[in-house]
């Protein structure tokens, strides 16, 4: 894991200690703190990792999902390629922090990797807005394949180095997402007063009102809960999420909307990456690549499993015709096309090679 001086900031200079902070230094601060104390009282409980050299990765879904099992294959084959130099550890179940909390702990250098939502991406930076629009992907497919493609991501892939000290080495995706609920739901007027638990985002608010529900943010740990209590009458999530929350067990109708094929973005501490010599910042990133494709593999594979799971869960999966939602959602990425740039990635991205010949 990496370290910090307590008085030394981002800019290299050390701070005079008692000198008056702001309070969000002290609670910055107070966090790394928090990070340092629970990375140490975890140091064994995530799997065994024998390198000199742990980076502690944080991830806010189970210990089965396809995003756990690609990074902590990613620490192995860093070991592997580094001789034992470089290795990393998964911290799963938002044990080191919600997702907004963790963005600055990666900054500030407490922990050195993390997967992000694209909501929590656009509070750094509205850049990766298009991104994260409904219709910009058709499938996970299309997607992956533009999230290799440098000539579309890679200047603003590396746009937050400066700035916030924050690298993204890609993505995984979150699949096509869907409605669940805890009753039928055919057209929008089956939503109408519906609180609908959304990431705390723009996009994902403007979307779910225009579908015609009404969007609820909420931290993804308190989900479950909620729904057993009534306070939400459902959610949206892909198949594989839905399963390992258990979601099912409080939201038994998934209604297959198709509304967004989700992203998460996986991002390092350039600090961190700064510590390796020229070589084995070379393995990283080609271990990375090959965590990459092993994720894409894993998904189509657990997506064909969770569909299984719910089905002898007693879920109810409902398909609906794209006729029934679309025009509400693609009136939804309209909104947010703010700039000629934001027009030019969405155009690009939709453009693409991998989404040639395929029906939207």
């Amino acid at each position: 894991m990496a370290s910090m001086h307590p008085f030394t900031g981002m800019d290299g200079r050390h701070r005079r200690p008692f000198l008056a902070v702001s309070r969000r230094s002290v609670l910055g601060f107070a966090a790394a703190a928090g990070a340092a104390s629970m990375l140490a009282a975890c140091g064994g409980a995530e799997g065994k990792v024998s390198a000199e050299h742990v980076l502690s990765i944080s991830l806010n879904q189970t210990e089965t999902h396809p995003s756990y099992l690609a990074l902590t294959k990613f620490g192995e084959l860093l070991e592997k390629g580094t001789s034992g130099r470089w290795g990393a550890r998964v911290y799963a179940n938002e044990s080191l922090g919600a997702q907004q909390e963790v963005i600055q702990l990666v900054a500030d250098g407490a922990v050195d990797m993390a997967v992000i939502s694209s909501p929590q991406m656009e509070n750094l930076s509205l850049r990766f807005r298009p991104l994260n629009l409904p219709g910009i992907f058709i499938d996970s497919d299309h997607q992956a394949a533009v999230l290799k493609d440098k000539s579309i991501v890679g200047e603003l892939f590396e746009s937050l180095v400066e700035s916030k000290n924050i690298r993204v080495l890609g993505g995984f995706t979150q699949g096509s997402r869907h409605l669940y609920t805890n009753t039928p739901v055919a057209s929008p007027d089956d939503l109408k007063g519906k609180k609908i638990r959304v990431q705390e985002s723009d996009v994902f608010i403007a979307l779910i009102r225009a579908m015609g529900a009404s969007p609820t943010p909420m931290a993804y740990g308190e989900v479950y809960t909620a729904l057993q209590a009534g306070v939400l009458d459902g959610a949206e999530n892909n198949e594989i999420s839905y399963v390992t929350q258990r979601h099912y067990e409080v939201a038994k109708y998934f209604t297959l909307t198709n509304h967004l094929v989700g992203l998460d973005y996986v991002v390092a501490g350039e600090n961190t990456l700064a510590k390796m010599s020229a070589d084995d910042r070379g393995v990283f990133l080609d271990c990375f690549t090959k965590a990459q494709d092993y994720f894409v593999r894993l998904w189509k594979t657990e997506t064909e499993k969770a569909i299984e799971t719910m089905k002898e869960a007693g879920a109810t999966i409902q398909e609906t015709d794209p006729s029934v939602f679309g025009p509400a959602i693609d009136s939804v990425a309209e909104q947010f096309l703010a700039t000629a740039e934001d027009e030019e990635l969405y155009t690009k991205v939709r453009e693409h090679e991998a989404a040639k010949g395929i029906a939207r």
